[in-house]
């Protein structure tokens, strides 16, 4: 039952699209009742004053079969309502019918029913002389001071009264036997189907080896790959080992965000009209795409609440469109923890790629790293955030996250080539720790003079261009990488269970060294992160600034001050120990800037230098 305010709503005006990919021989049907009253807590609705013939254009060319129940007189609406419910119940039932014997041969009329009565229907009349039933006025509490006021007790006394529960129930206040035997038994009740309990019917996935897609990294740092095709052949394999109980969700955004290798397998579903011309189109393929972030995020809700898995896939810039949906998602699933009979669902997993930092084509309006803002600060016991560096940590993530029950669990990882650091052994021992040393990355010896932090693949990149390049121009100076994958190991225990403790804090990251740390995204994250923690003054942390346009991929660490000059700068100025042969180095990283600049305006590309760039063993630079 939806009200004609809530169909008002952005996501609830999307909704009404679904019967496209709804497949009468094998998916179940929902019977939506849109109830309409013309009220919402001070005003009329847009539905409300449709007349009729219009609000059955309008449902009619969406699809449906529309069925209209109107009145104020309850004797009459009831009958009607029945009347209007079983036929439905027959519609529904002929269509799965006729499916099921003789194939989906299009897109069926659903049945919709609308119901239109008044708001407060059956409640007073009018409350201190001013009209409360068939009102706006009656969308909000009608009596609230019945307590005090003698006239409101009155009103309250007859409205209830007007029930005539005297006929409902016996002298003790039960309801009577014969009325209680008309309600449905065992899981034919709302609260008890197992629909309404999805981790009672969650079926485990059969998953493949991930291990059997990794990406060879010989010699490391010189191999280009594209984490999510990479993870595309991972996901193809998870759909054909698991055909009835895993989707992908994604707003048109599959093939984009490389992830077309599952079209070897499956389909995109819809259920209309398919021409000649389609790509991958049928009603029974388990790719859902439709161009609405509310719309995948709902059918991902409802598919894991009935005992389900999938994956939501998209941009990271829109799944801000999300905020509000996931941050109740999440809210429900910390509810449903403290419920002992409810037994725990599959997560939801969201890989979002096509991100911040490499945004060539799309620009500004694409460049944003916020969705981690808006999980971050959800319970710990619910959200998960990893940021893998490379395809074989992607691999290890995903497969995690996919066996996970009753997480949020948000990756982020680019789709374009680039390097690639850890084998698939390093990767799953790295994804199990959730942050390491890369010892390989750095000189310290055990005793750094500054720590190189990052998180996410591009400041993952920068950080060790930064690192190469310290160790070239000044090799006495030690540093130490630190990658991050498992975005909440910086977190205290006491926020988030995947919290190191400070011991472990101190291994990584020192007591009291100076920490450069490039992030994925706004950089007043990682503060918080790290409040609590030894010294956290000594963290300075480059990421996104809000500065972007269309523009080169390392134009934009440039213009956002988290390139590799950027870090080895910011290093430089804060070890005490050589500052009198540092000057010479910042003033060489300042003029590759400058050259960068120049270069990146009358080109529109980025120096050779920078695209040719790999990792090498660094040798001190002559001089």
């Amino acid at each position: 039952v939806v009200s004609d305010g809530e169909a008002e709503t952005g996501p609830l005006s999307g909704s009404w699209q679904s019967i496209n990919f709804l497949n009468p021989k094998r998916d179940g049907a929902v019977l939506p009742i849109l109830h309409i009253n013309d009220g919402k807590l001070s005003g009329p609705t847009v539905l409300g004053r449709m007349e009729d013939e219009e609000l059955r254009m309008l449902f009619s060319g969406f699809g449906y079969q529309v069925l209209t129940v109107a009145g104020s007189d309850p004797a009459k609406v009831h009958p009607e309502l029945a009347l209007s419910l079983d036929r439905a119940y027959e519609q529904i039932r002929a269509i799965q019918k006729e499916a099921r014997e003789n194939g989906v041969k299009g897109r069926p009329r659903w049945p919709l029913i609308l119901l239109r009565t008044p708001d407060g229907w059956t409640g007073p009349k009018e409350v201190d002389g001013v009209p409360l039933e068939g009102t706006y006025r009656a969308h909000r509490s009608p009596l609230m001071d019945a307590r005090e006021n003698p006239d409101h007790l009155r009103l309250l006394e007859s409205w209830l009264r007007s029930y005539k529960p005297e006929e409902l129930f016996d002298g003790n206040g039960r309801l009577r036997a014969d009325l209680e035997a008309l309600a449905p038994k065992g899981e034919l009740r709302m609260g008890a189907s197992p629909y309404a309990n999805g981790g009672k019917l969650l079926v485990e996935l059969d998953l493949p080896d991930f291990a059997n897609y990794a990406v060879s990294i010989k010699p490391r740092g010189t191999v280009d790959a594209e984490a999510t095709r990479v993870a595309g052949n991972f996901v193809r394999d998870v759909i054909r080992r698991n055909p009835n109980n895993f989707r992908v969700f994604c707003p048109d955004e599959t093939d984009s965000n490389r992830l077309g290798a599952v079209f070897e397998v499956t389909d995109r579903c819809l259920v209309s009209k398919i021409l000649p011309g389609d790509d991958h189109i049928s009603p029974d393929g388990r790719v859902m795409e439709v161009l609405s972030e509310h719309a995948c995020e709902g059918w991902l809700e409802g598919y894991l609440w009935t005992g389900r898995h999938g994956l939501l896939v998209s941009y990271e810039a829109f799944a801000t469109v999300l905020d509000s949906m996931a941050s109740q998602h999440a809210k429900w699933l910390k509810l449903y923890k403290e419920i002992p009979w409810r037994h725990p669902i599959a997560s939801l997993n969201y890989l979002l790629t096509s991100h911040v930092w490499r945004q060539e084509y799309d620009g500004y309006t694409h460049q944003g790293p916020g969705f981690i803002d808006t999980l971050i600060n959800k319970k710990g016991d619910v959200v998960r955030i990893y940021l893998p560096p490379d395809a074989n940590t992607l691999l290890s993530t995903l497969d995690h996250c996919l066996r996970s029950r009753h997480y949020v669990n948000l990756i982020i990882a680019e789709k374009q080539p680039a390097l690639q650091w850890l084998s698939m052994e390093e990767a799953r021992a790295h994804c199990a720790r959730g942050a390491s040393i890369w010892e390989w990355a750095g000189n310290d010896g055990g005793d750094p003079d500054i720590v190189l932090g990052c998180a996410g693949d591009v400041p993952t990149l920068e950080a060790i261009a930064a690192s190469w390049l310290l160790q070239t121009h000044i090799p006495e100076l030690r540093v130490r990488v630190v990658n991050v994958v498992d975005l909440m190991t910086m977190s205290p225990p006491a926020y988030h269970p995947h919290g190191m403790d400070n011991q472990e804090f101190i291994n990584l990251f020192t007591e009291e060294k100076e920490v450069i740390f490039a992030f994925h995204g706004y950089r007043r994250m990682v503060h918080d992160l790290v409040h609590g923690r030894p010294n956290p003054a000594r963290f300075h942390v480059r990421g996104f600034v809000e500065e972007g346009t269309t523009t080169t991929a390392f134009d934009m660490v440039v213009i956002n001050g988290m390139s590799r000059y950027h870090l080895a700068i910011e290093v430089l100025r804060r070890v005490p120990r050589l500052a009198s042969r540092t000057q010479p180095i910042i003033d060489l990283f300042e003029q590759k800037l400058a050259e960068h600049r120049i270069y990146v305006k009358s080109h529109l590309d980025d120096l050779p230098e920078i695209q040719n760039w790999t990792w090498s063993a660094p040798h001190p630079a002559a001089g």
